[in-house]
């Protein structure tokens, strides 16, 4: 009697572009692949920037979160192109990056980022203030010194959804507009847990966060003053602010907020977003609000995501934080290697087994 191979098979929990992007590249694999999520591509992927900055943003001590982000963007370019293919949009928005200082303190800061970033086999530029107008002359007369990472690159993350779900269902995932209330109802032979802030209730003792992140949108109107060139970056009053942009305008970001399950827009976040962008670049005014938003980032005590095994049948890809968009390639491939018996070097700190009673 012949046997018949029935195909390895998958259940992905969760379908933003970290469910996405494995599912993907999970049944591009040879898996049979199901993905359950009742809003697919509706949570904080959906409210992000979709900055793509592991060197502007890292900082002595730091080095496992610059390994991981600078892995995942050294793949951002092959895996975008083959998206964009496949999927016939464009993602990119910016080719690269410019942190601004506002005052002295700032400044040092992008120093010892440059230095150290530097130290990591890393290219930035320090900028003077006559270059970064050079750069970007829409930008405040308040700049003081410009940090240029020309590596660093940004896509529109709501395309990038629309180009992973696209790819996604004609690599062969089945999409499951469903919520999933246990794992172990799943018939597959594995599961990956991609669920976010949602995680921690299917798998207890995962240490992953929500924090409240809230976003604009502003859309450009005849005869505005041009969007830049490249993303923008700034510490207003202490406060992380970014300018990224968009084929029709800007995106705005970003506040932090300790705040549970809260996703409402407060006036006040309106408010130091729209202070804040003016800081960096005074005709921000000029254009259309489009859209104010507000996601959960699912966060860790140490900034590093949760990818690894925790049981014989279980993965999880979970807690990026503010970085979904930026190590959904080294996720992606870190997962599948993991389904497949091996495991990705580049993504061995984001283990979860550095947390007490997560596996079980």
């Amino acid at each position: 009697m012949s046997t018949v191979l029935r195909p390895r098979s998958v259940s992905v929990v969760g379908g933003g572009v970290i469910g996405l992007s494995i599912a993907w590249r999970a049944a591009h694999a040879g898996w049979s692949v199901r993905l359950y999520d009742p809003a697919i591509g509706s949570g904080a992927s959906w409210v992000a920037g979709g900055m793509l900055a592991p060197l502007s943003e890292g900082w002595p001590g730091e080095e496992s979160v610059l390994e991981l982000g600078s892995a995942s963007l050294d793949r951002w370019p092959d895996f975008g192109k083959e998206l964009e293919a496949a999927a016939g949009v464009e993602l990119f928005t910016s080719a690269s990056s410019l942190t601004v200082a506002l005052d002295a303190a700032d400044a040092e800061d992008l120093r010892t980022i440059a230095e150290w970033v530097g130290a990591q086999g890393r290219d930035l530029q320090i900028l003077s203030r006559s270059e970064v107008r050079e750069l970007e002359p829409m930008l405040g007369r308040g700049v003081r010194l410009g940090l240029l990472a020309v590596a660093e690159l940004a896509v529109d993350n709501r395309l990038l959804l629309a180009a992973l779900r696209t790819c996604a269902v004609d690599t062969g995932v089945e999409l499951i507009e469903e919520s999933v209330s246990d794992l172990g109802l799943l018939d597959t032979d594995q599961i990956v847990l991609t669920a976010g802030v949602a995680s921690p209730s299917l798998w207890p003792g995962l240490p992953v966060r929500p924090v409240k992140g809230e976003i604009l949108r502003l859309r450009a109107r005849p005869g505005v003053t041009p969007a830049p060139g490249r993303t923008i970056r700034g510490s207003v009053h202490g406060r992380p602010a970014y300018i990224v942009p968009r084929a029709d305008g800007i995106v705005v970001g970003a506040t932090q907020h300790e705040s549970g399950h809260d996703t409402q827009v407060t006036v006040a976040g309106v408010r130091d977003l729209i202070a804040d962008a003016e800081a960096l670049m005074p005709a921000i005014g000029e254009y259309e609000l489009r859209e104010a938003s507000a996601g959960l980032r699912p966060m860790t005590p140490d900034n590093l995501p949760l990818i690894g095994r925790v049981s014989d049948r279980v993965v999880v890809a979970t807690g990026h934080g503010r970085n979904g968009v930026l190590l959904t390639p080294v996720t992606a491939d870190a997962t599948v290697a993991l389904l497949e018996g091996s495991a990705l070097a580049e993504a061995k700190a984001a283990d979860p087994g550095r947390f007490e009673k997560v596996a079980r």
